[in-house]
């Protein structure tokens, strides 16, 4: 047996629903790793993982009205930021405080709404992937959605750069320089909704915050520059993405056959492996200093 087939299982590079996977991961792998840095160094890791767990609202209720988990994802998602924002956003205190009161009632609605996906009979097994994501399942039609939402989120990232990190790293010189502060802060929430909703279709709104943090932080333990630790989280994201696809696909041929483990689970526990990577890295350069 050949090295190549030890690693990709027969039938690996001719399935179409791997092609899609591998698509739709690399676009959600750099949109996540681009929001995501800027998400670490402002202190908003819980916002994401906030955003990631409303998105379930959103899943449900696309699953109730029988339409893509998709365009739930990223509705809730983005009228949960605008809510955010306008509870207020500020300061650290009180974007807590409103990610918090929107967080609540968001997943009163979850509730709700899973409850009468599964009493009504069209669940169909939709909680367990609206949770936990089923990367395999996505068509190929969502495609060109998902790298249109990925692109806009970049570009606006690319557009507020430079006003972005400034407010970051320091919003009362930014205010007095002129930098409309709060309408920064509200653009940068949108991104992250729709980075959020992108990585909740590919590993679930529960796990959806590993993907947006876990490659970021990574990165910034390793250098302390943000385009290069874009550039490192993407690499990152992306080895995530593709290992756990590949390792999903053979997993149907592990004992016991044909009950493949989740991609979700392989990508996440890719992102910890790496994170702790990270760390030993920096250690070691501590010490070599």
């Amino acid at each position: 047996m050949s090295a190549g087939l030890f690693v990709f299982a027969p039938g690996f590079f001719d399935n179409e629903a791997v092609h899609v996977a591998l698509a739709v991961g690399t676009a959600v792998a750099i949109v996540t790793a681009v929001v995501g840095v800027f998400t670490v160094m402002r202190g908003q890791s819980f916002a994401g993982e906030s955003l990631g767990d409303i998105g379930t609202t959103g899943g449900a209720a696309a699953s109730l009205l029988g339409v893509g988990p998709l365009a739930g994802f990223v509705a809730i998602d983005v009228l949960a930021a605008a809510a955010m924002e306008l509870v207020g956003v500020q300061r650290v205190r009180g974007r807590d405080l409103a990610t918090g009161v929107v967080l609540g009632a968001a997943i009163g609605l979850a509730a709700l709404f899973l409850y009468l996906d599964t009493t009504q009979g069209s669940g169909n097994g939709s909680t367990v992937t609206i949770l936990f994501g089923s990367i395999f399942a996505i068509s190929s039609a969502t495609i060109p959605a998902v790298v249109a939402l990925a692109a806009l989120s970049v570009a606006l990232i690319a557009i507020l750069y430079r006003p972005l990190l400034l407010a970051t790293v320091s919003p009362e010189i930014a205010a007095a320089r002129g930098i409309p502060v709060r309408l920064v802060g509200a653009l940068y929430l949108l991104t992250l909704a729709l980075a959020t909703a992108l990585a909740a279709i590919t590993i679930g709104t529960i796990l959806s915050t590993a993907l947006l943090i876990g490659p970021a932080a990574a990165a910034l333990r390793l250098t302390t520059r943000p385009l290069r630790a874009m550039l490192v989280a993407t690499a990152i994201g992306i080895a995530a993405v593709w290992v756990g696809v590949v390792l999903a696909y053979d997993s149907y041929h592990w004992p016991p056959q044909e009950h493949g483990w989740p991609v979700s689970f392989f990508v996440v526990a890719l992102i910890f492996l790496g994170y702790l990577a990270s760390g030993l890295v920096k250690w070691r350069q501590e010490r070599e200093a």
